[in-house]
């Protein structure tokens, strides 16, 4: 019996820190503790090294769960005991901490729900006229506007998605050589072109989807504005807006496929040229 004593004993006197690698030699006064399952040398640590690096792990929550990193085994943390109030204290923070996240997010919903709700109403008086849009709007069931009005801002959007310059394009440079009178329209969509290009996705570019929502959300007052200056025989509100919208849609679409289509030539024509030589002296 005397044998696996003497064997634990030695084990206890040669123990050492895993954290800060120090023996009881170097400090007799210092408090060991065996957290784990490990076996050997790496059972051991120092009871105030071991605090330190649980509060690394945890960060500043004190209820994180810490284990060995070595065995994997969870360390038993035991706090002292509070009294009622500090009790009452700590589980209302928990309860707070817990339920903030929830309530910000319904905070944020909520703000953007009353924000999409108000530019639907704006949009309507806009669109339909100031008073026309005041009397529909007293006239029409509060559900409905409730429901209606935050639709607006999102079809908007949707509608800004739908990328309709670029299939028309694919279709222009596919029969473009059968119709001719698109070479006179756009130039060079019809001619043959050496490779080509890659072209990058607009959804994929953060700035591309910016150019979306904004583009969306003014469209309303741009094809109002287009409406009076290109349609001020009309005297509908609502008409005149719709067909500025569609001028807009149209006019911007052509542009905008002769831009692209520009950009394609000159990126399917791209050369690179050769390293020039360092002249000789």
């Amino acid at each position: 019996m005397s044998e696996p004593n003497s064997v634990s004993l030695q084990q206890i006197l040669d123990r050492s820190c895993w954290v800060c690698f120090a023996t009881d030699e170097d400090d007799r006064t210092a408090e060991w503790v065996r957290p784990c399952r490990c076996r050997g040398s790496t059972k051991w640590v120092h009871q105030s090294c071991l605090q330190r690096w649980v509060d690394e792990k945890q960060r500043g929550n004190s209820t994180a769960r810490v284990a060995c990193p070595q065995c994997n085994a969870e360390y038993l943390i035991e706090f002292p005991n509070l009294g009622p109030v500090v009790y009452m204290l700590d589980l209302a923070d928990r309860l707070i901490s817990k339920a903030c996240p929830f309530a910000a997010a319904g905070i944020m919903v909520g703000s953007i729900y009353w924000t999409a709700v108000t530019y639907g109403a704006v949009t309507v008086m806009q669109v339909v006229g100031h008073k026309e849009g005041l009397d529909v709007m007293e006239r029409a069931d509060p559900l409905f506007l409730l429901i209606g009005l935050p639709t607006i801002p999102v079809m908007l959007i949707l509608g800004k998605m739908i990328r309709w310059e670029d299939y028309v394009l694919r279709l222009w440079r596919k029969y473009s050589n059968k119709l001719q009178i698109l070479n006179s329209i756009f130039p060079g969509i019809g001619c043959p072109v050496p490779r080509v290009p890659a072209e990058a996705n607009p959804l994929a570019d953060h700035v591309s989807a910016t150019r979306i929502l904004c583009g969306a959300l003014v469209f309303p007052t741009i094809a109002t504005i287009v409406g009076k200056l290109m349609f001020s025989s009309v005297n509908s509100n609502l008409q005149r807006t719709i067909l500025g919208g569609i001028a807009f849609v149209a006019i911007k679409g052509a542009f905008k496929v002769y831009f692209k289509q520009q950009q394609y030539l000159r990126q399917a024509h791209r050369k690179i040229l050769n390293n020039p030589e360092p002249e000789e002296v």
